[in-house]
């Protein structure tokens, strides 16, 4: 399983890349692939300002629909257009990319101290066995 060290994770199996005050959020390698096939990802919350641990949005895989969560509180201010339905309608880029362009949102993080409850890549290793 890829798990870049750049980046933390969360137990639902977000990762999380830091950039200043804002940081980009999308579902890991091992998420992407127990789901399987992704076929469509909704977030209607651009705009808000979410909680920690709150649903942010929805991916739809073959199986089975997961909801999205926050791993850090703040105003989620894109929704990779990629990804949305009525832009570039390519949700499969999360089980190709799930790192790179397959990334789901952007947040501007509102609480720096909630960073020292996310995994490292040795962490989220040892959660997935």
């Amino acid at each position: 399983m890829n798990t870049p060290e750049n980046l933390k994770y969360t137990k639902e199996h977000e990762w999380i890349r830091i950039e200043d005050d804002h940081a980009i959020i999308g579902i890991t390698d091992f998420a992407q692939s127990e789901l399987g096939e992704i076929v469509y990802v909704e977030v209607e919350t651009v705009g808000e300002t979410i909680a920690k641990d709150e649903v942010f949005g929805t991916v739809e895989a073959v199986k089975t629909t997961s909801d999205l969560y926050m791993p850090l509180s703040g105003e989620i201010v894109e929704f990779n257009p990629k990804l949305d339905e009525n832009d570039g309608d390519q949700p499969d880029l999360i089980n190709s990319e799930p790192y790179g362009d397959g990334w789901i949102i952007k947040i501007k993080f509102s609480d720096p101290e909630e960073l020292a409850s996310l995994m490292s890549s040795e962490e989220y290793v040892e959660l997935i066995g």
